[in-house]
């Protein structure tokens, strides 16, 4: 039997919460003030969030607390702190990226469910399948997924699946987002984006924004859906205020009841959108049709409402049923009972029955005292009476118990469900490197140099492998509905000598997995502490690539024996997208998987598409041949060929044998400066 779809709302501050909850929403997903991806949301103190736990408990309603960020070593404890914290509240799940906070979770409450965020960036079934492996009991599909692919793993997924059904939606594949930190200092996997994408950026005519997405709505396809097992239609909005949370959740549930309202309708798009909503991943229609901005109109037109949508969450509707058993025996004294779910209260008043001098008491009037429960969560499903014959209680007495009741019964419900944590080492081995090698990662085989010295090993993308049966196969980061046409290219490419993989995710790590072969975890994997470089090992990782987010003063503290290395060299992907931008200007054969954006400086970022998802590369490659003195504790560097020549790639390789200074423009990328 099918469970009832959830509707989970954001709640980036309590007033949101309450809008949310009162409106109708089944879960609420909220951070505290430090670790998640909304860290510029009002966000909650540690009272805040054990209040929110109570007044959801209180109406039946779930609460999943936001760790989904980038950890880095010295926030650990931080880490350990809030889920010490969270467990205490009585919160009921965790949403969780890194594998640093699945780790620590796992280890300190083992009785805390786990939700993996969509920045883990896992987009298969086989990837799923190790989000069971490490814990999971749900994953946050991301926002990519076709009608297919969604029902695929609907009907595979061995855990549950929540999918974002309205709200912000990326230009980028969630987890896959260098943008922010690169030309802004502000990391987006750290939960503080500050949006360049919205600025100008045009793949053909200037003053275009190409990388603008209008916001998502699957409202209209909620039923479909639901009927396919998504179990939770999540809502975005942690940055929104509360009349959005409101007509959001009523909307979504409005859809899953049959139709949303049309004033509903205009008013949700009117409170927040660029230029309208889009569906186009859903319904595989990608293109300039998904592409919008929020124009001054647009600003303009939400105002006139706001006042209208508070009354969606100015009054609360009981939704915890409570069921009544009032006795009045001449003599004694007048009770009151209540069951609601699993808890029971029984009160009993100071008042003696007497005989009535007049009217008698009824269990009609008594049922009318005991239905008065407005302003209070619950409302009376069954109230059972048994009176004598000829007595009566005062209405005040009634009254009393009734409140009596219902305040124990508050009492009860809200009380948190309090989980075990225990306490866990947060020692970690040190690391030692000295001279690190090379490693190469060249676009073709056309790419590489006759004279490769000391480059220990050559990576190339997995449908480039022609001859060269010595090189690692890199696997694109976007997968979604090829894993099977990657699986069995490994197949053919194992059985003529590759023998490792670089994965830039679970799913790759799957991939390789099933095919016997060993894998490194390479670039869009983020390993960003010391901690999840050591599950990366625990899961099968021959070597890592650490987050090009690091400075080379984190890199030096990263503890654990595990092979590991940094981006030394090349243009970095800022960005991975399943919605081109260049299709905006050209059809695919035109662009022949190679196109360009220009920014409002007229800076050009290079776009490669590997036909499945596009690549936007910096504007300059990353150069540090002549600061190799200063890399400590990398055992290799890789140097990132894109659109370089044979004879181009020569010269740098060259350059990293001699420490020689730079020619022409390059970046130290964040090595130096790092990121917020």
């Amino acid at each position: 039997m099918n469970k009832k779809t959830e509707i989970l709302a954001p709640a980036g501050s309590p007033d949101a919460l309450r809008a949310a909850v009162l409106c109708g929403a089944d879960a609420v997903y909220f951070g505290v003030k430090e670790m998640n991806a909304r860290r510029s949301a009002a966000n909650f103190d540690y009272d805040e969030m054990d209040e929110a736990v109570r007044f959801c408990r209180l109406r039946g309603v779930k609460t999943y607390l936001t760790l989904n960020t980038l950890v880095s070593d010295g926030e650990i404890k931080t880490v350990y702190k809030i889920i010490e914290r969270a467990c205490a509240a009585g919160i009921d799940a965790l949403i969780l990226q890194d594998l640093a906070a699945v780790k620590i979770a796992s280890a300190a409450a083992p009785g805390m469910a786990l939700h993996a965020s969509t920045q883990m960036s896992v987009q298969t079934l086989e990837g799923i399948k190790n989000l069971q492996e490490l814990g999971f009991k749900r994953a946050v599909l991301p926002r990519e997924l076709s009608k297919s692919e969604t029902e695929y793993l609907c009907k595979n997924s061995p855990i549950e699946l929540e999918a974002f059904v309205h709200g912000a939606l990326c230009m980028s594949v969630s987890g896959q987002c260098l943008m922010s930190a690169v030309l802004g200092s502000r990391s987006g996997n750290r939960g503080a984006c500050a949006q360049p994408c919205r600025l100008p950026f045009s793949a053909g005519a200037k003053g275009r924004c190409d990388l603008s997405l209008k916001d998502l709505s699957l409202l209209s396809h909620a039923k479909e859906l639901s009927d396919m097992g998504v179990l939770s239609f999540k809502i975005e909005g942690r940055m929104k205020r509360p009349e959005y949370v409101a007509a959001a959740v009523t909307a979504c549930r409005q859809a899953l009841d049959g139709e949303i309202e049309e004033e509903l309708k205009k008013d949700l798009q009117s409170i927040f959108s660029r230029t309208g909503f889009t569906d186009g991943y859903y319904t595989s229609s990608l293109g300039t049709d998904m592409f919008g901005t929020r124009r001054k109109e647009d600003v303009v037109s939400a105002a006139p409402i706001l006042k209208k949508l508070e009354t969606l969450y100015n009054k609360e509707t009981p939704r915890t049923p409570i069921s009544f058993f009032f006795t009045a025996y001449e003599g004694e004294k007048v009770s009151l009972s209540a069951k609601c779910g699993k808890i029971s209260v029984f009160c009993e008043s100071e008042h003696e029955v007497q005989k009535a001098l007049n009217k008698p008491l009824t269990a009609d009037s008594v049922k009318t005292q005991l239905s008065k429960t407005g302003g209070t969560a619950f409302f009376a499903e069954d109230i059972e009476c048994d009176i004598d014959d000829g007595v009566n209680v005062p209405v005040s007495v009634i009254n009393a118990l009734r409140r009596d009741v219902l305040s124990a019964a508050e009492g009860k419900l809200s009380a948190p469900n309090i989980k075990k944590c225990n306490e866990i080492n947060f020692e970690y081995k040190r690391h030692r490197a000295f001279a690190p090698y090379l490693v190469c990662r060249f676009k073709t085989e056309e790419q590489i140099p006759d004279d490769l010295g000391s480059v220990k090993e050559i990576i190339l993308p997995a449908d480039s492998i022609k001859t060269r049966f010595d090189s690692s196969a890199q696997l694109p980061r976007g997968i979604f509905g090829g894993y099977e046409k990657i699986s069995k290219k490994l197949a053919d490419l194992k059985s003529r000598g590759v023998k490792k993989v670089w994965a830039g995710g679970l799913d790759g790590i799957a991939a390789a997995k099933a095919n016997g072969l060993d894998f490194a975890a390479g670039f869009g994997t983020n390993i960003f502490n010391t901690l999840s470089a050591e599950e990366y090992k625990n899961l099968g990782a021959k070597k890592i690539l650490l987050s090009p987010e690091f400075t080379l003063s984190q890199i030096k503290d990263i503890g654990g024996d595990i092979p590991r290395g940094i981006f030394a060299y090349g243009r970095l992907p800022l960005m991975l997208t399943r919605n081109c931008p260049q299709k905006n200007v050209k059809s695919c054969a035109e662009c022949k998987k190679h196109g360009r954006l220009v920014d409002r400086k007229d800076v050009t970022f290079p776009i490669e598409c590997d036909g499945t998802c596009s690549e936007i590369l910096n504007s300059r490659p990353i150069y540090m041949a002549d600061r190799l003195g200063e890399i400590k504790n990398a055992d290799f560097l890789l140097l990132y060929f894109t659109d370089e020549s044979k004879e181009e790639a020569q010269k740098i390789i060259n350059a990293y044998k001699i420490g020689k200074k730079p020619d022409g423009e390059f970046t130290r990328g964040l090595l130096y400066r790092g990121v917020e």
